[in-house]
């Protein structure tokens, strides 16, 4: 895997960024904030990988043991991020197990690093075997304040080539947050939704955590090490992987459509953990897909929308 990383560059960034202020940390204080992150928006890296059978093979093993994965044939949906995967070394890394901020992605001063949605767009198919060129750019940083604190959103962008021709295009939203308040917790709101064409139950235990974080060569400890998720985060249980349950939620769209996708978009709402089992859904209305992951509790922990190919 080769990558390569390019300077701020100001041509065609947004200009919604915002000047980031000084949140307060958990004593009150003033945290340190680099008056100007504007400057990171429109910085660029470059990586290239190869889709190779058994990167896939691992990832069956965990989601879809059905899927065939013979060189030339498509990969499944969501399975891209399979590759291209971070590689900083050891000493790089943050105590959260996340590669320390400030070399591509900004160095935002709030604790916590979560992946809050995206939406994907498939203009072609990757196959196994293919050489992808990924090429990633910062298009917005911006702050919202409410209710639990300050929150920062950097909005990437990955644009997946083979041979010089688009195959993939990919926003990530990443939201920054400061760590709640001990016992304060949000109540997510469970909304109608219709009746669904395909449901599965998805039981997550430590070992398919562990693997899935092994295979997208993901270190942020919420996911294998109980205690740090639990003592120095303050969650209930390990975290359920945001990307594994956007790739179930995409593999149950495309299942439930009959046909490949054109388009997914999804939004995390509540975190699911590896307390007890959740419910994925599908609901197909022509070309059209609504899936939901549905936490024990009733509550839609993450809600997308798919497209299928016509």
């Amino acid at each position: 895997m080769l990558s390569s990383l390019k300077g701020p560059e100001r041509k065609g960034a947004s200009t919604r960024a915002a000047r980031l202020g000084s949140p307060p940390d958990a004593t009150g204080k003033r945290i340190p904030m680099d008056s100007d992150l504007r400057q990171w928006i429109g910085r660029e890296e470059v990586t290239e990988d190869v889709i190779d059978p058994q990167s896939a093979r691992l990832m069956r093993s965990i989601l879809d043991p059905r899927a065939s994965l013979a060189m030339g044939e498509r990969l499944p949906p969501l399975w891209h991020w399979l590759y291209m995967r971070p590689s900083e070394p050891l000493e790089a890394l943050g105590s959260d197990g996340h590669p320390r901020k400030g070399g591509f992605l900004p160095p935002i001063p709030l604790p916590r690093r979560m992946w809050a949605g995206g939406r994907i767009e498939f203009l072609g198919d990757l196959l196994i075997g293919d050489r992808v060129r990924r090429r990633s750019r910062i298009l917005d940083i911006s702050e919202k304040r409410g209710s639990s604190g300050t929150l920062c959103f950097v909005t990437v962008e990955h644009l997946h080539e083979v041979d010089g021709e688009a195959r993939l295009r990919e926003e990530q939203d990443i939201v920054y947050r400061e760590r709640p308040a001990p016992g304060e917790s949000g109540q997510p709101r469970i909304t109608p939704r219709p009746r669904p064409d395909l449901s599965v139950v998805v039981k997550p235990d430590p070992v398919m955590l562990f693997r899935y974080s092994a295979v997208t060569f993901n270190g942020h400890r919420i996911h294998y090490d109980r205690e740090y998720a639990t003592r120095t985060e303050g969650y209930p249980g390990l975290v359920v992987q945001g990307p594994l349950t956007a790739t179930l939620l995409a593999n149950l769209a495309a299942r439930a459509a009959d046909t490949p996708l054109a388009s997914f978009r999804f939004r995390g709402e509540a975190p699911l953990f590896d307390l007890a089992a959740f419910t994925i859904h599908a609901h197909v209305n022509g070309t059209d897909v609504e899936a939901w992951a549905e936490a024990p509790e009733g509550h839609a922990a993450m809600s997308a929308q798919a497209e299928a190919r016509r």
